[in-house]
């Protein structure tokens, strides 16, 4: 059986945790920053977890994450 292909667009905005979850990174810091207070910038900084509704497809897309 040959391998499986990942989506290359999806392994580089998702990474796995140490406990099997997905992490991804916060939209919204690639434009129109100057509006953005610098703690919501420095929010959208750190990285969140996608949601578990969403997971199911997210580990379609990366077969071995």
């Amino acid at each position: 059986m040959p391998k499986m292909k990942s989506n290359r667009g999806a392994a580089k905005r998702f990474k796995a945790t140490g406990g099997g979850g997905i992490k991804r990174a916060k939209a919204g810091k690639s434009h129109i920053l100057s509006t953005k207070n610098r703690k919501r910038k420095r929010g959208l900084r750190a990285k969140a977890l996608v949601n578990p509704a969403n997971e199911k497809s997210i580990r379609r897309l990366l077969p071995y994450l």
